[in-house]
């Protein structure tokens, strides 16, 4: 068994693969995906279904799983999540300079969650992270352990 990949659904999905392209060093998997027809329509249980979006290879790996960022013609809103919304919470990224990075999520139109935090755990050791949300308002933390 083998980890493949997290989905991500855009509102904008060009717009947030090249922040995760630009803010996390993530690659492109060729090729995009232009998704529809009768099979997609079944799968995701949609009426006249039409995706589009493309892989983006997670910094760290060269043939590792993918962050799958996909745009649907037809979207639903929902409710803005937060780190204890019941589901998937976050994406994480170890990065060697928090601030950095922190800096590069405002400057690509992402925003604070919470603040900057220093810890130490117990067994663990020390940690400074931050949870942020990207222009779409997904949650990131981002992480260095020292």
């Amino acid at each position: 068994m083998k980890y493949v990949h997290t989905n991500l659904v855009a509102r904008n999905w060009k717009r947030l693969a090249d922040f995760y392209i630009k803010v996390f060093g993530c690659e492109p998997v060729p090729p995009e995906r232009d998704l529809k027809g009768e099979w997609i329509d079944n799968a995701v249980k949609l009426k006249d279904t039409h995706i589009t979006g493309m892989h983006l290879r997670l910094p760290g790996y060269e043939d590792g799983p993918t962050l799958e960022i996909f745009q649907y013609s037809q979207e639903k809103e929902v409710r803005r999540l937060y780190p204890n919304t019941p589901g998937f919470g976050h994406i994480a990224f170890s990065v060697t300079d928090v601030e950095e990075i922190t800096e590069k999520i405002i400057g690509m139109g992402g925003s604070w969650v919470g603040k900057l935090t220093t810890v130490d755990i117990p067994g663990v050791g020390g940690l400074v992270f931050a949870y942020m949300r990207d222009p779409e308002g997904n949650i990131i933390e981002i992480q260095k352990h020292v």
